[in-house]
């Protein structure tokens, strides 16, 4: 008798002699991780129902969400509808691509749904990590911003397939936005147009204009306002910083709205470049919650990110608050992964990233050497960082956090299975200061690094 006839006889046999349970074991999704590793990894199966995957408008497409209980045990997390885009700029070149994503009912109408224990929300994003061969930066600066107590998000690294093909490792993670448990500011609606109502809740953000549907140059009065200051602290009729409207944006902002929140920006800068800027009644402690600078210069500074405080900066206002900076973003590039304008360099400042490279299309704003120059400020963030550097910034505490995912990502074969689809720990990939050729060099250089890093900033810090 054959084994396969065998194994069904022995089906039937089980089935008639024990009965069929009403509760039936899930049948593992068809791309589960390698079986012959003892431990198994989140994964994510997208199929695209012959769809093309483009840079907007989303395509639609079906996802089945896989958890891991006790290292073994599959639990289907989602399964339903999605609609799905290619997300990022620079990134878009990389063979991994990023993904946008917007959970969906059968209707193909948006669905707040949990996502591996994530409060309800509809946008997602499939962040993949290329460059940063590490795979764990953006995972590792955002857990360290929630435990500092500043909303970052929320992570889980996972496995994704498209139409049966393995695509590697990704952070599955919130898109920001407003919401109560993500960027939680009040919902403006349009027609609040005076009074408190006209107050908040505002996001907006410096960052490439590409974001926001143009190009990355393409700031308009429509998408954006600009600042009167150049990187100086001088007034200019040639913008040099530019703020795009995030929430609501530029096709739900009424026109109350944007001279509000215009003004409010225009006001804090007037009040940051007069000569009583450190006054606390008259100067910018009036329009912006300090602490929150104070933790955001920190976080960037400590991961030395290039694009800190010119790119990827976001900022909101809630009703009747004061102007608040974040959550951080986007630190592919960071902790040592930059070969240009000093970004890899563990012993400068990146808020001087002006001086390093002058002319960069998008430069830091006058404001951060100008918040240093006030003692107030330069001894906040003083008595900040010694504060974090005893607890969440303490060396032990994050290495203890790459070890962690280090070791779930190797036990399950994930780091096997992702430089096996992308086989290039040996190669240069932009703007890689350092080649490992390992997976494990690249830890080892990762946290050589960040110990240069803090030890540097241990020393300057006080001479701020």
């Amino acid at each position: 008798m054959k084994l396969v006839e065998l194994f069904l006889l022995l089906s039937i046999f089980s089935l008639l002699f024990f009965g069929c349970d009403d509760k039936m074991e899930f049948v593992p999704g068809p791309n589960a991780p390698d079986p012959t590793f003892d431990v198994k990894f989140p994964y994510i199966e997208i199929n695209t129902l012959g769809n093309f995957i483009q840079d907007e408008p989303k395509s639609n497409a079906t996802m089945r969400v896989f958890e891991i209980k006790d290292d073994s045990i599959e639990i289907l997390n989602y399964q339903g509808n999605i609609g799905i885009e290619i997300r990022g700029s620079s990134s878009q070149t990389f063979d991994k691509k990023s993904f946008g994503l917007e959970t969906r009912t059968a209707d193909n109408i948006d669905l707040d749904t949990s996502i591996f224990n994530m409060p309800n929300e509809e946008d997602w994003i499939l962040n993949g990590p290329y460059s940063d061969k590490s795979l764990i930066r953006n995972v590792l600066i955002y857990e360290l911003s929630n435990e500092m107590g500043r909303y970052a998000s929320r992570t889980k690294l996972s496995e994704l397939y498209i139409d049966n093909d393995y695509e590697g490792v990704y952070v599955f993670m919130e898109k920001l936005k407003r919401d109560n448990d993500r960027i939680a500011i009040s919902k403006l609606q349009p027609e609040e147009n005076e009074g408190e109502d006209l107050t908040g809740g505002y996001i907006i953000k410096i960052d490439k204009a590409s974001g926001n549907g143009g190009s990355s140059l393409n700031y308009t009065d429509y998408n954006s306002f600009s600042s009167a200051y150049n990187i100086d602290g001088e007034t200019t009729i040639i913008p040099q910083t530019h703020f795009l409207y995030d929430y609501p944006d530029e096709d739900a902002i009424s026109t109350e709205q944007r001279s509000y929140i215009s003004g409010y920006m225009s006001e804090f800068e007037d009040a940051l470049a007069g000569p009583d800027y450190k006054d606390e009644e008259l100067g910018y402690r009036k329009y912006i919650d300090v602490s929150s600078f104070v933790d955001f210069f920190i976080l960037n500074e400590f991961s030395h990110n290039p694009d800190a405080y010119r790119l990827s900066t976001y900022m909101y206002k809630d009703k009747n608050e004061k102007l608040t900076i974040g959550p951080v973003w986007d630190f592919n590039l960071a902790l040592g992964n930059c070969d240009y304008c000093n970004g890899g360099e563990p012993n400068n400042w990146m808020y001087r990233f002006n001086e390093y490279c002058p002319n960069d299309a998008w430069q830091v704003p006058f404001w951060w050497k100008r918040l240093l120059s006030d003692p107030y400020f330069s001894d906040m963030v003083k008595i900040r960082y010694t504060e974090l550097r005893a607890n969440i910034l303490n060396l032990t505490s994050v290495n203890a956090i790459i070890d962690d995912h280090v070791y779930q990502l190797e036990s399950a074969g994930a780091i096997y299975r992702n430089f096996q689809k992308h086989p290039i720990l040996s190669t240069y990939v932009w703007p890689n200061r350092n080649i490992g050729g390992s997976y494990p060099n690249e830890i080892q250089y990762l946290k050589s690094w960040i110990s240069q890093r803090v030890s540097w900033m241990d020393s300057n810090v006080p001479l701020l």
